[in-house]
């Protein structure tokens, strides 16, 4: 397969744009010299999302409206050569170590191999490759795998919130469950590892989906998590009181048979608690449990993010975001671009935030941020 090369002359020579440090009131906002993505709380960012898409060919009701969303211009977009620009600097001035390709649906990215292909030539200065991975609702996947991993990825998550097939079809809006449960069988075939499934639990359903979401993923050796919803959706499919939680999680697993071990692995940065869990007649195997909302990780969080349309957002939840794009358009060299990087970073929340009075979900949906 042909590959494009994603590197500009701008990334390759330097422009005279310097890096002078960013300000606020005639004061930095962050030290002068900073290594790497350290926010004030400690925490060093070294894990990138990277949004390619705003589309999407799923409605999921929790993360956007039937008629879906008016999507990003496409001038707006970043085009793969930023993109790759942006990942170059990323892990050879930032110490990024891992990647993960969202969107929307990063599968819709006509570009998607050819950034992957850019990303795995990337070394950090002590010789490291990032690890590459992909988070897709699945649908074509099958048919887009081969190139991936030609391309250099890693591994894949795929996202299933029902097996039943009228269940999933009402919650994402399409009748598609086979065409992803047989894109997870074409990555366990390609011999990716981990193949995690991802999976946010609905109220109305979760007691009999749960237990079988785990009793299949146990079966073919798949990674189970389980995502609490948080509120980056429409705001009228979000309430509180409804959210299925980690422990109500348990208890439904508990119920449907399966035995979890007392206590959770150490997570480190990981946004999921893997729990040991066995049942009769299944391989033991681990479950996670994603609880951003009833269980915050905040405290651990290493992740950066960026937007299909080249913002910087420090945390899933930011109020604020730090644009890239007209930077890069504007001619500004790699130093400057990171100094902005990492500007944004500094001031990066302690935690997002929910049950602080006033706390306000962010302007932009899941589809529009990364996952």
């Amino acid at each position: 397969m042909k590959r494009v090369s994603l590197e500009t002359p701008t990334s390759r020579r330097p422009t005279p744009t310097t890096a002078a440090p960013l300000t606020r009131g005639g004061r930095s906002t962050a030290p002068a010299a900073l290594t790497g993505l350290p926010d004030r709380h400690g925490r060093i960012a070294t894990d990138l999302r990277v949004s390619l898409t705003d589309h999407c060919n799923l409605r999921c009701t929790y993360c956007m409206p039937a008629e879906g969303l008016e999507w990003l211009p496409g001038e707006t977009l970043l085009s793969d050569a930023e993109v790759g620009r942006l990942l170059s600097i990323a892990v050879t001035r930032l110490g990024v170590t891992d990647i993960r390709f969202t969107g929307g649906e990063p599968l819709l990215r006509k570009g998607l191999a050819d950034i992957v292909a850019h990303a795995s030539t990337l070394r950090s200065p002590e010789g490291r490759r990032p690890g590459l991975s992909l988070t897709t609702n699945g649908l074509g996947l099958d048919r887009r795998l081969p190139d991936l991993i030609a391309a250099g990825l890693d591994r894949v998550n795929v996202s299933v919130d029902s097996l039943n097939p009228e269940r999933f079809a009402a919650i994402t809006r399409r009748d598609r469950l086979a065409d992803v449960l047989r894109s997870l069988d074409a990555v366990a075939a390609a011999g990716l590892r981990p193949v995690k499934v991802n999976a946010v639990p609905i109220a109305r359903w979760y007691r009999d989906d749960a237990p079988a979401l785990l009793r299949h993923c146990l079966e073919r050796g798949f990674e189970l998590r389980f995502i609490e919803q948080m509120p980056i959706g429409p705001p009228e499919e979000w309430d509180r009181s409804t959210v299925v939680t980690a422990q109500m999680l348990r208890d439904a697993l508990t119920d449907g048979g399966f035995t979890l071990a007392d206590g959770a692995q150490p997570r480190g940065s990981a946004p999921a608690e893997l729990t040991a869990v066995s049942a009769d007649g299944l391989p033991d195997g681990h479950v996670g449990l994603i609880a951003s909302v009833t269980e915050p990780f905040c405290g651990s969080c290493t992740r950066t993010r960026l937007t299909a349309d080249g913002s910087i957002r420090s945390c899933l939840f930011a109020a604020r975001e730090t644009d890239l794009r007209e930077l890069l358009r504007s001619g500004a060299d790699d130093e400057a671009v990171a100094r902005r990087w990492q500007e944004a970073m500094w001031g990066k929340p302690r935690r997002h935030g929910f049950d602080h009075e006033g706390f306000a979900a962010p302007g932009r949906t899941m589809s529009r941020i990364g996952g």
